[in-house]
């Protein structure tokens, strides 16, 4: 048995933002397997402060290019909360259409484009151009039509602009919705299903991994969660939004400039594989067969799988716009005005699963409608502590493989959470010298 390593990864590649793996065993003691995020702190929370009701959610939205979406909801749910500010059902059925689009616009960029490499050992995508042609060509449309979504309802694909507190400020047509519903069936489905049965020849490749830790997600009674519904542990059942901090715990490490969060054990997972533990049976036929392709099934405590849920939720994603298009057309379009009226000031909370999994927005109004006090707890920095767990499992298991095998699961393992570093750096460690 090797008793000696030290493996230095200095900015991992094809994640979001910046992060070191290091892993250090001595004399067969595994001193150290973590993930480091050196990410440079972002002061988001403090920007929002003394902000107006109508700026937050277009602040909220810069936190993130990829999540801008599930960010900018997020916030909206929080002011509205805080506000009482009601919503229609029309907006609601729109924001849902938002976080479907969202969702497999990014897990087509994760799977698809930063994952797919490592099953087929390249670098990048650039080398599948040439031997994967038709697969780069499909994910680049399925890439393409989710960003239409949110191009058509909220103004644009990146920092929407349409949707502000109690509201759209521009509602799309029934023709171009239409319109989107038939790219929808039939481009984005025939898609969808050539991705699936790509990805499933190449499941194999997937490392063979078993941690089981609390899987934590939205959850709702009427459907798979992602726009709305109740926080969800695997451990321990259901709690309410305005509970959240009871789950997160989040505390402050010396190796990162996120902080961790735990809650009945020392870690736990967020994003699709945690979805999917917790709420496969809600999942549309589309998706379900996606799963059965795939060899996906609940519970699955493989973290590297959480690709492969991601990929069964581009299927549901796709089916579920489908159904609301429809649903909005059957119910016919108004042209509302957002409700922009308080009727409370005080403190209101949101939630969404956006890709990399449950987001949470905590906001206190004055009685002018400016933000006093703000907490934003990010999917991957709740992620952080369980890849921290994972590595000192998988380290021991794989000690005998070689230096560079070693790195790359190493290096897989951290891409499967598909973590958005810059998102979730929150702290600055601040030294005083006298």
């Amino acid at each position: 048995m090797r008793k000696n390593l030290d493996i230095d990864v200095h900015h991992l590649t094809r994640v979001e933002g910046h992060g070191n793996i290091v892993v250090n065993m001595k004399e067969g003691v595994l001193e150290k397997a973590q993930l480091e995020i050196v990410e440079a702190p972002r002061f988001f929370e403090a920007i929002l402060k003394g902000r107006n009701f109508h700026e937050v959610a277009i602040i909220t939205s810069r936190i993130c290019g990829i999540c801008s979406l599930g960010h900018q909801l997020t916030s909206l749910k929080a002011t509205e909360d805080a506000l009482g500010l009601d919503i229609t059902r029309q907006t609601e059925l729109l924001r849902r259409i938002l976080v479907d689009g969202a969702t497999f616009q990014s897990n087509t960029l994760h799977s698809l484009f930063l994952a797919a490499p490592d099953y087929l050992d390249v670098g990048s995508v650039f080398p599948l151009i040439n031997t994967h042609k038709d697969v780069v060509l499909a994910a680049l449309r399925l890439k393409r039509i989710a960003n239409e979504i949110g191009e058509l309802i909220s103004g644009r694909a990146v920092h929407p602009i349409a949707c502000v507190p109690g509201g759209f400020t521009q509602i799309p047509s029934a023709k171009n919705l239409l319109a989107l519903k038939n790219k929808l069936v039939n481009e984005a489905i025939p898609d969808a299903e050539f991705i699936v049965d790509v990805i499933a020849s190449l499941v194999e490749k997937i490392p063979v991994f078993s941690r089981e830790t609390e899987y934590i997600s939205v959850k709702s009674e009427k459907e798979y969660g992602l726009y709305d519904g109740d926080i969800y542990s695997s451990d321990s059942g259901s709690y309410k939004v305005n509970q959240y901090l009871e789950i997160t715990n989040e505390f402050v490490v010396p190796h990162s400039s996120g902080k961790h969060a735990k809650f009945n054990r020392s870690s736990y997972m967020v994003g699709a594989l945690a979805r999917f533990n917790n709420s496969h049976n809600q999942l549309n036929p589309l998706a379900k067969a996606a799963a059965e392709k795939l060899g996906l099934k609940a519970p699955n405590y493989n973290p590297y799988m959480n690709t492969i849920a991601q990929v069964v939720e581009i299927a549901h994603c796709i089916a579920s716009s489908i159904e609301l298009i429809d649903t909005l057309l059957d119910e016919g379009l108004k042209n509302e005005k957002p409700n922009q009226e308080p009727t409370k000031y005080g403190r209101g909370f949101g939630l969404t699963e956006v890709p990399r999994g449950i987001l949470f927005h905590d906001y206190t109004y004055n009685k002018q409608g400016k933000i006093e006090k703000v907490n934003c707890v990010i999917p991957t920095g709740q992620n952080l502590a369980n890849i921290d767990d994972d590595m000192k499992k998988l380290v021991p298991e794989i000690i005998e493989e070689t230096k560079e095998q070693i790195t790359h699961k190493l290096e897989m393992l951290v891409r499967a959470y598909d973590p958005c570093i810059s998102c979730s750096v929150h702290v600055l460690n601040v030294e005083f010298i006298e």
